[in-house]
């Protein structure tokens, strides 16, 4: 614990001297704040900064962060809510910052990173992307092969920061996402597969869309696929997403994704 006399090294200068908060602004004025006002400031500055510089000031100031009231408020102002409001976070800090940073989990979405499922006829590939993308930062796609052609991942959610408890307490949305389309003008199908997984390994809960027929011509524009998992059963510990598909030249795939989205959407 740092001494009731610590420094903080913030543009708008922090002090504290006792159970007081000083502002020392640049003239070297200081203007004491109860400590009980130092909740408001807190909410105030960056996320990390209360966490890696503020809490480490003093025990109060550690109570102050370390309280659910905390993280509970800035879910709030910055309009974070479970979707059950009967059913409250036990963690607010935790819930906080994985919906602040929420992400895909898929692991090089636009080209590489994969286990190859089936691998028929000329292989997977990647290539530049030379149909126009939504995303313009979207550059490059995987390519199947005129025989069947299937590549997956599996998503370990512990080691993604998504623990047992938080999983099945809050059962947050899970939201999937791919976009596909044919190679050339002679026809091809695309196929998906997600399955929510135990610690076993057991599907508890999937996603089989029917298969996806192109018939022959070169106009189809890239397609996309969505599916939000709600309402499962608890225990889920894996996700495993699989995607290909084949036809007479193959199909293109890109920028998939997999996303756990515990705050209600906006």
């Amino acid at each position: 614990m740092m001494s009731n006399h610590a420094q903080l090294d913030f543009p708008i200068g922090l002090e504290l001297k006792g159970n007081l908060l000083f502002l020392c602004q640049c003239s070297g004025q200081q203007s004491a704040v109860p400590l009980a006002v130092a909740e408001e400031i807190l909410l105030n500055l960056p996320a990390h900064q209360v966490v890696q510089v503020c809490r480490l000031v003093c025990h109060e100031w550690k109570e102050l962060v370390d309280s659910a009231a905390h993280w509970r408020e800035r879910c709030r102002t910055e309009g974070f809510q479970p979707y059950d409001a009967s059913c409250p976070p036990e963690d607010w800090r935790l819930f906080y910052f994985l919906s602040k940073f929420r992400r895909n989990l898929l692991k090089n979405p636009r080209a590489d990173g994969w286990e190859i499922g089936q691998n028929g006829a000329d292989r997977w590939a990647t290539e530049r992307n030379s149909k126009l993308f939504p995303d313009n930062t979207v550059t490059k796609c995987f390519v199947t092969s005129h025989s069947q052609c299937f590549k997956e991942q599996l998503i370990d959610l512990k080691k993604e920061g998504y623990s047992d408890a938080f999983m099945d307490q809050q059962r947050p949305h899970i939201k999937i996402s791919d976009w596909y389309t044919p190679l050339s003008d002679y026809g091809s199908q695309y196929r998906l597969s997600v399955e929510l997984l135990d610690q076993e390994k057991k599907s508890i809960g999937f996603y089989h869309p029917y298969k996806i027929f192109f018939q022959q011509g070169n106009d189809y524009p890239w397609c996309q696929i969505t599916y939000i998992f709600r309402n499962y059963r608890p225990g889920v510990r894996f996700i495993h997403f699989t995607h290909g598909g084949m036809g007479w030249s193959g199909i293109r795939v890109t920028n998939s994704s997999v996303e756990i989205c515990p705050a209600a959407e906006r």
